[in-house]
């Protein structure tokens, strides 16, 4: 393939669609159903993390196996993201929603037969695969039937609710299957859900793809792919290496390399995969940096309260996993509603907002102790979960309106990239700051600095092996248990600062960059 010189943005790339276009009749069953397909997806990537202890001693898992059972996931599915989207629109959504449903059922049932550590890691990367090709075809069909400016928005806002709620309700699910079934079970459930979805994509989805159907761009794909993939591990892999360590920095060498090529290749190629010039289009690059804020500061979240719930308040994963449903329930209603408040207050003053409550939920979450009550950890999670909800839905809906409808796919993979990336960054980084700060803590404690080096070390792993420790110092097991509980809270706090200070310069970047509508508004 030869490039030649790009065509001016504007035969690319226009408003999303117009209204006055015939609205598809079963467009609401339809978005059931392509909320259906976005849960599973997405509950996957976290309901998984319950099943880690149970993963430990039925596989003798490693720490290090243990991680990558859910990172494998995770690298595959960011990865291949912004291909897949445009494979969808190049060749139909619609048979790319199918066969990736296909790929993710079948390899969740291998996944749930797996009996070493390392073959899961290797089927949990399988599973990316299906997930990438589901994902952005939800929101490209949604986009293509919803053509009425406001259906789409609370589409969208239905879509968004769903995505968020399905990360939060990861730990509830996997906490139930694990109290009645095996560790298997958390991926055998996705088994029927697929036959039920695919059934429902045959009967009621249509299909939609880009009528210019351009050449297949396969430089931009490997390239994108490359980048993609090479940034997530270097992400994940970080607090491992050190965030400053010579490995780290060619990692993200590697990552800018592959970036920088993807984008010189695409701004040369007539019909390329990614137009970049999108985004110099605020609506779209402010909307995607929203995204990316506050999925960073979600992730976060559920990584540390589930730790929280179980390792310093002493709940089981169930207990654990229904006592965020809060945050869950939160984030669906304000995603639902965002749309309707866009409307009188206008895009950027509704992001703003939900990046600031989220900003100012961690700051709250950053004072909590180990007998903080209950009741006040639901308002906490109540303003994280509206804030969330308020930043999704409308930067969705910002990112997805700045394109055609031809261009859906790509647009959509954009969006659910800047999601993955957002998340993984989340909890690579808040992870490493809370563990930084928990080992200082460890290191400074009367009891635990005596230990033998084999107790320490067990201790500075994780708050779960030190619960092993504890038995075997007698009568300073007490004081032993009350330092590592402080060294955790010590983490937890700094991490959600971080966090908050995230979001926070989210919300001022928004405030400035994000317009509160498109240029070019169809009339109401």
């Amino acid at each position: 393939m030869t490039g030649t010189l790009a065509p001016p943005p504007s035969a690319r790339f226009r408003p999303g669609p117009a209204e006055g276009t015939a609205a598809h009749p079963r467009r609401w069953a339809i978005l059931a159903v392509l909320a259906l397909t976005v849960f599973i997806t997405v509950v996957d990537g976290t309901i998984v993390n319950v099943a880690l202890p149970s993963l430990a001693r039925e596989l003798d898992a490693t720490t290090r196996q243990l991680q990558w059972i859910v990172d494998a996931y995770l690298v595959v599915f960011a990865g291949l993201l912004l291909a897949a989207g445009g494979l969808g629109d190049r060749y139909g959504r619609k048979p790319m929603l199918i066969a990736g449903l296909a790929v993710f059922g079948l390899t969740s049932a291998l996944a749930g037969s797996m009996e070493s550590a390392g073959s899961l890691i290797g089927a949990r990367a399988l599973m990316g695969i299906g997930a990438a090709m589901v994902f952005p075809t939800t929101l490209a069909i949604l986009t293509n039937v919803f053509t009425d400016p406001r259906e789409r928005a609370a589409a969208i806002g239905i879509w968004s609710g769903v995505s968020g709620l399905a990360v939060a309700t990861g730990p509830i699910a996997g906490g139930w299957l694990l109290e009645h079934f095996w560790w298997g079970s958390v991926f055998f459930v996705n088994v029927p859900v697929v036959i039920v979805a695919i059934g429902a994509v045959l009967a009621l989805v249509p299909n939609s793809r880009d009528a210019e159907a351009p050449a297949l761009d396969t430089a931009g794909l490997v390239l994108s792919i490359a980048a993609i993939v090479s940034l997530v591990f270097t992400i994940i892999e970080a607090p491992e290496w050190g965030w400053l360590s010579p490995t780290t920095a060619a990692g993200f060498a590697v990552a800018a390399a592959f970036l920088a090529a993807f984008v010189w290749w695409e701004r040369r190629m007539a019909e390329p995969m990614l137009p970049v010039r999108i985004f110099a289009n605020r609506r779209f690059s402010a909307a995607s940096g929203a995204v990316t804020a506050a999925f960073f500061a979600l992730f976060g979240f559920v990584f540390l309260v589930t730790q929280y719930f179980q390792l310093v308040r002493g709940y089981d994963p169930l207990e654990a996993g229904l006592r965020t449903l809060p945050v869950a329930l939160a984030i669906a209603a304000a995603s639902v509603a965002a749309p309707f408040v866009v409307r009188g207050l206008g895009t950027t003053k509704v992001v703003a907002t939900g990046l600031a409550l989220m900003a100012a939920a961690f700051a709250w979450i950053s004072t909590g102790s180990a007998v903080t009550p209950y009741i006040e950890i639901v308002g906490q999670m109540l303003v994280l979960g509206a804030g969330l909800g308020l930043t999704t839905a409308p930067a969705t809906e910002s990112i997805m309106g700045s394109l055609s409808t031809d261009k859906a796919g790509v647009g959509s993979a954009v969006n659910d990239t800047t999601r993955e990336l957002g998340g993984t960054l989340g909890v690579a980084v808040l992870g490493s700051v809370f563990n930084s700060i928990y080992v200082g803590a460890l290191a400074s404690g009367p009891v635990v600095s005596q230990l033998p080096m084999a107790a320490r070390a067990a201790t500075e792993e994780s708050v779960g092996a030190a619960a092993a420790v504890a038995p075997t110092l007698g009568p300073q097991a007490g004081a032993y248990l009350a330092e590592v509980s402080q060294a955790f809270l010590d983490g937890f706090a700094a991490a959600s600062l971080v966090a908050a200070g995230v979001a926070a310069v989210a919300a001022v970047l928004v405030a400035f960059a994000l317009p509160a509508q498109a240029r070019q508004q169809s009339p109401q």
